[in-house]
């Protein structure tokens, strides 16, 4: 008599299935997939680099557009360019999870992968206010990946590879917002910089926007090329297969059953709910909250950073050329890198992704504070102090948001990750959604407060960015942050 819990026959695949061929290749495979997680952060890469590319020339893109009646004003409208894309986004990424389960996770990343060739070369030929923000929310609209790009990296893999997979689409996400910005502020305004190469009446002297916009969509356009041959994860088992496979019907779902039971059994053990709602998984919404919180802190900063470094000295900022805000970011993502691939997961084995998250939340405050005084310095103790200050303020923000990743991916069983994904990729670009608006509506209206008798110009600036991470840093704790374990 066979032992109780062993199956009798081998699990049944559908013939021409691509989610049953995927499941069979990961069964043989014992090693990383290496080419399908390759593919993963390219896509993640492609999709990352033209959010926020554009913020250290959008102050004079907007500038150029004879929009803003004062030079104040131009932080206010820059804020609606950089929000229009996390509220395209913020549409459709429901919309982009629906189309993955029913049509396959391929085709929803080779749409978003060609939406950025399209609409993210439009965009830097831009001639108007309203043409860059429509077609940076059409960018978005189109830009629902990010959802079913995370399902799919926990199914082209092994169980024991997921976490991996999943820490590739945050490190490549973090990479990529730090990197766009570099390439814009190395590549806008070419004709200025250099003269040597590009003339004033060329298309780059037309346009001067249009350079690094090109280089990320001929990116996206290799990058696009490229998903023609990933491989689809999509279960896909049509009435015929199905008839012919009645007569395994009964035991299969027998084996299923078995796997059911195993897979209850382990979840209760960590503390996971496997069904019902997930509205109702208080860890799932407690870290979707929190991750919420600080990614529009994050978004925040970034185009309050850009627009501060670039500002006049009279207005409380550095002065800086669009090329010396890429170099500051080039560094900090070239730091970022190496932080992710060598450091982040030997301290998070240490601390727990709780406890490094905090702590790197509450050494934030601190950091914060110093920028309105960095504005005092020149010269070289200038450049050292802003590029530290950057370097480390990105380290510990994409400590807190890996941290907030893998809290929401451990407080659901395996196969309520991609919902749970598309309530969180939904909700966090609503809120990142107000932080280009709210931040460029800030730096506008600070601005015009230098000589304010309560935090004046700038200062009051980063003095609500530490409010609205010191907030993060109390969502952290109990009762309100919870795991399953808890």
């Amino acid at each position: 008599m066979a032992e109780i819990g062993i199956p009798l026959l081998e699990k049944v695949y559908y013939e021409n299935c691509p989610g049953c061929r995927q499941d069979q290749i990961n069964e043989k495979r014992r090693g990383i997939p290496f080419k399908e997680f390759f593919y993963i952060w390219i896509v993640i890469l492609c999709t990352a680099l033209p959010i926020s590319s554009l913020f250290p020339f959008l102050y004079f893109m907007i500038r150029d557009f004879h929009i803003a009646k004062s030079e104040q004003d131009i932080g206010f409208y820059a804020g609606y360019v950089g929000s229009a894309f996390m509220i395209g986004r913020a549409l459709t990424s429901i919309l982009g999870g629906i189309i993955a389960d029913r049509c396959g996770r391929k085709p929803v990343i080779i749409i978003g992968t060609v939406s950025v060739v399209v609409f993210n070369t439009l965009f830097g030929l831009s001639t108007s206010f309203w043409m860059a923000i429509s077609m940076r929310f059409l960018l978005g609209c189109f830009n629902g990946l990010l959802g079913p790009i995370k399902a799919y990296a926990s199914e082209v893999c092994r169980k024991e590879y997921q976490a991996l997979a999943l820490s590739i689409v945050s490190t490549a996400g973090g990479i990529g917002l730090i990197i766009g910005p570099a390439l814009g502020g190395f590549l806008a305004q070419p004709a200025e910089k250099y003269p040597n190469i590009f003339s004033k009446k060329s298309l780059f002297g037309r346009f001067p926007y249009f350079l690094p916009c090109l280089c990320i969509s001929l990116f996206a356009l290799v990058v696009s090329i490229a998903c023609y041959w990933i491989p689809e994860t999509l279960h896909k088992h049509n009435n015929k297969v199905q008839e012919r496979s009645n007569s395994f019907d009964a035991l299969e779902a027998s084996l299923n059953n078995y796997d059911l039971k195993e897979t209850i059994e382990e979840t209760k053990g960590r503390g996971l709910v496997s069904n019902g709602s997930l509205l109702k998984n208080w860890p799932l919404i407690s870290s979707i909250i929190v991750y919420c919180v600080f990614s529009l802190h994050d978004m925040a900063y970034s185009e309050i950073f850009s627009l501060w470094a670039i500002s006049d000295r009279k207005y409380g900022g550095l002065s800086f050329s669009s090329e010396n805000v890429g170099e500051v970011l080039a560094i900090s993502g070239f730091c970022l890198l190496i932080f992710q691939l060598f450091l982040y997961s030997v301290v998070e084995k240490i601390l727990g992704p709780i406890m490094l998250s905090r702590i790197a939340a509450i050494l934030s405050i601190p950091l914060l504070s110093i920028y309105p005084f960095i504005a005092m310095l020149s010269g070289f103790s200038l450049t050292l102090l802003i590029n530290c200050a950057s370097v480390l303020k990105n380290v510990l923000s994409v400590t807190v948001i890996t941290g907030m990743f893998l809290l929401q991916n451990n407080a659901v069983p395996q196969h309520q990750r991609g919902a749970a994904n598309g309530i969180s990729i939904t909700a966090m670009s609503i809120f990142k959604t107000m932080g280009p608006a709210g931040g460029g509506a800030l730096f506008a209206w600070a601005q015009k407060r230098q000589n304010a008798s309560f935090l004046p110009g700038d200062q009051i600036v980063f003095f609500l960015l530490i409010v609205v991470e010191f907030i993060g840093v109390i969502l952290t704790f109990k009762p309100f942050l919870t795991t399953p374990n808890t």
